[in-house]
Order: C-alpha cells, then sequence, then structure tokens
C-alpha cells in the first residue's frame, strides 16, 4: 500500500530513491524496416533435401529410409512385405 503512494512513502521511507510510483510509462522504440527485414530473413521455408540411392536408384530424404525398399545406408531396416500386407488387411 505505502509503495503506491509515493507522497507517503517520500514522508516515511529512510531509502527515497527506491521509490515505485505507476504513473510513469515504459517509452518503446519503433523498429525500422530494415531491422524487422533483418530479423525476418530467417524465417523463409527451406526446400526439402532428396537424395537418390546409389544401389536402388530410388529417392528419398536425407537421413531417412527409403520407404520403397526399406533401405537405410545399404542396410535393410524396414521389413516392406510385412507393411504392404498389413495396409492391405486395413484397406479390407
Amino acid at each position: 500500500m505505502g509503495i503506491f503512494n509515493t507522497k507517503r512513502c517520500l514522508r516515511y521511507c529512510k531509502k527515497a530513491k527506491y521509490t515505485y510510483s505507476r504513473g510513469i510509462m515504459v517509452i518503446r522504440m519503433r523498429h525500422t524496416r530494415a531491422h524487422t527485414g533483418n530479423r525476418r530473413s530467417h524465417h523463409a521455408l527451406k526446400g526439402n533435401t532428396i537424395v537418390t540411392d546409389t544401389e536402388t536408384k530410388t529417392k528419398h530424404l536425407r537421413h531417412r529410409a527409403s520407404l520403397e525398399t526399406g533401405t537405410y545406408r545399404g542396410r535393410q531396416v524396414l521389413d516392406v512385405t510385412k507393411k504392404a500386407i498389413k495396409n492391405a488387411k486395413k484397406a479390407n
């Protein structure tokens, strides 16, 4: 209560330099167009990097297993036939 009433606080507080007033606004400067543009320059969308597998010649995203063959870095990591059978059962 005494913090928001500056006249009362000045009378009773020993350290008057730490008084707080509610009526003071914070002035914020407007950003220039250059400042705004520099910030937004990093917001651009980047395209997906698609690579071609050297052995099977299928295209897939980098660092992802090929969904057509189920291989990643020369190893078989997905069972594509099992997945196809499962999807066929779901469709029926």
